[in-house]
C-alpha cells in the first residue's frame, strides 16, 4: 500500500486530505441552499405555473394522464402521442412547450389510479412527498449497515438534501425513487445472504427496462445463477401480469414505441437531452458526430464495463465493493439515463465512503476525490453542450477501473 500511495499523484493525495468532514459539511450546505433556494422561489407562485412560466413537475403529468386513460378504457391510446398532447393541453388550460412521449410499460400507470379523482398539483404534491420518504427512508437504511459513518449522521443527512439528482427528481416529479428503492431492497437482500430475492428485487427494475441492460450480463459472465434466476422470474411475472391486463394489442403498441426509439434516438429526445444524459451512450454521441462510430463505441466501452463490473462481483471484495460495481455498470451502460436517474448512485456514496472509512492507515487517495467529483460533476453537465464532453461520465467509469485494481489486490 505504500507504494501505490507513493505512485499516486501528489495533487491527488492533496485534494484528498484536503476534503475533510467539515470542509464537506459546509459545501453541502451551500449547495443545499442553493439548490432548493432556487426551488422555493420557482415554485412560489400559485397554480400550475412556475415564475418562468414552465408547468410544475411537468414530468409527472405523463403518469396522471395515463391512469386516466386506463381508467375511461382507453387503454390503446396510451401510446399515441397526440393524445398524450391533447390531453397535456386540457390540463395546462392552454399550449405549453412540453413534449413528452410516455416510454414506460403500461403497468406503471397502474400505480397513480388511485389518485386520478384528485386536481394534477395535488396528485404531484403526494406522489413527491412519497418518493421523498422512499428516498430518505433508503438513505436511512443503508446508513444503518454502515458502522464506519455512524459518527457522521449530520455530513450524510445534508448530503443526501444537497444530492443534486434529488433537486431535479423533485422539480420535475420523475419516479427515480423507486429505481432507488430496488436496489436498496437488492442490496439489503444480498446482505441477508438471500441472494435469489435480492434479484427478484432488481427485477423489479423492469419499470425502468434501460436499468437492467448491463445487470443480467453480469451476473451471467460472474456466474451468479440465484440473483440471475431471481431476476429472469421477477420480469417475467411482471410481463405476463400486463399481458394478461392490456392484452396483446397495447403490449405491441408499447415494444413498437421502443424499437423506434432504439433505431432513431434522435426523434424522440429533445435537443438539449444529451446534455442532461449520464451514460456512455450520450458519452458518445456528444463526442463523435458520426452516429455508426459512436454507436460501436458504445457497445465496446459497456462491453468492458459488464466484464470489469463481473470480474469484481466474483471476487473475494466485501459486498460493499461488489454492489457498488453493480450500481455504476448499469448506470454507465443505460443508454437512457438522465441525472435524475442518478438518484441510483445514492447507495454506492454512501458504501463506499464507509469501505473508506474502515481502513484510515492504508491510504487510498483516489476514491475520496473520485466520490467528490462522481457527486458533484452531474452538476455541470449543460457545460457539454461546448465542450462535448461529459465529465461525470469519465469519473464513474474511472471509478469502477479503481474497484477494478482493488479487487484485483483482494484476490
Amino acid at each position: 500500500m505504500i507504494a501505490a500511495a507513493t505512485s499516486t499523484p501528489r495533487w491527488i493525495i492533496s485534494f484528498s486530505r484536503w476534503l475533510t468532514p467539515g470542509r464537506l459539511r459546509a459545501q453541502a450546505t451551500v449547495l443545499a441552499l442553493c439548490l432548493w433556494g432556487v426551488c422555493a422561489i420557482d415554485f412560489a407562485t400559485p397554480g400550475l405555473f412556475d415564475r418562468a412560466g414552465n408547468l410544475k413537475f411537468q414530468d409527472f403529468i405523463q403518469f396522471p394522464i395515463s391512469a386516466r386513460l386506463i381508467a375511461q378504457g382507453r387503454c390503446g391510446e396510451l401510446y399515441n402521442d397526440q393524445v398524450l398532447a391533447q390531453q397535456i393541453r386540457a390540463l395546462a388550460g392552454r399550449d405549453t412547450k412540453i413534449l413528452l412521449r410516455y416510454f414506460y410499460g403500461p403497468q406503471v400507470a397502474l400505480l397513480f389510479l388511485p389518485l386520478v379523482g384528485l386536481p394534477f398539483i395535488a396528485q404531484a404534491a403526494i406522489w413527491v412527498l412519497v418518493s421523498l420518504l422512499i428516498y430518505f427512508g433508503c438513505v436511512y437504511l443503508l446508513w444503518r449497515t454502515c458502522p464506519n459513518l455512524r459518527a457522521h449522521s449530520g455530513l450524510v443527512a445534508i448530503g443526501a438534501i444537497a444530492y443534486p439528482p434529488l433537486f431535479h427528481f423533485f422539480v420535475r416529479g420523475q419516479m427515480s425513487a423507486l429505481v432507488l428503492l430496488c436496489f436498496t431492497i437488492s442490496y439489503m437482500a444480498f446482505r441477508g445472504g438471500r441472494e435469489w430475492l435480492a434479484g427478484v428485487a432488481l427485477g423489479l427494475l423492469f419499470l425502468k427496462p434501460p436499468f437492467l441492460v448491463a445487470i443480467p450480463l453480469i451476473f451471467i459472465l460472474a456466474r451468479a445463477w440465484r440473483p440471475l434466476l431471481g431476476l429472469v422470474l421477477s420480469v417475467i411475472a411482471q410481463f405476463g401480469f400486463t399481458l394478461a391486463y392490456f392484452g396483446p394489442a397495447v403490449i405491441r403498441s408499447y415494444f413498437r414505441m421502443l424499437l423506434a426509439s432504439a433505431l432513431q434516438p434522435g426523434t424522440t429526445q429533445l435537443s438539449l437531452s444529451s446534455i442532461q444524459m449520464h451514460s456512455l451512450h450520450t458519452f458518445w454521441e456528444l463526442l463523435i458526430p458520426w452516429q455508426h462510430a459512436a454507436a460501436a463505441l458504445y457497445l465496446l466501452t459497456a462491453f468492458c464495463v459488464i466484464a470489469g463490473a463481473a470480474f469484481i462481483w466474483k471476487s473475494c471484495s466485501s459486498l460493499a465493493l461488489r454492489f457498488s460495481a453493480l450500481l455504476l455498470a448499469a448506470v454507465l451502460v443505460n443508454p437512457h439515463l438522465y441525472i435524475y436517474d442518478l438518484l441510483a448512485l445514492a447507495p454506492a456514496f454512501l458504501l463506499l465512503a464507509d469501505w473508506i472509512l474502515a481502513d484510515p492507515e492504508n491510504l487510498k487517495p483516489w476514491f475520496p476525490v473520485l466520490l467528490y467529483l462522481a457527486f458533484i460533476l452531474p452538476l455541470f453537465g449543460p457545460i457539454s453542450r461546448w465542450t462535448h464532453l461529459q465529465l461525470s461520465v469519465i469519473v464513474f467509469a474511472i471509478l469502477l477501473w479503481k474497484l477494478c485494481r482493488e479487487a484485483a489486490t483482494e484476490t
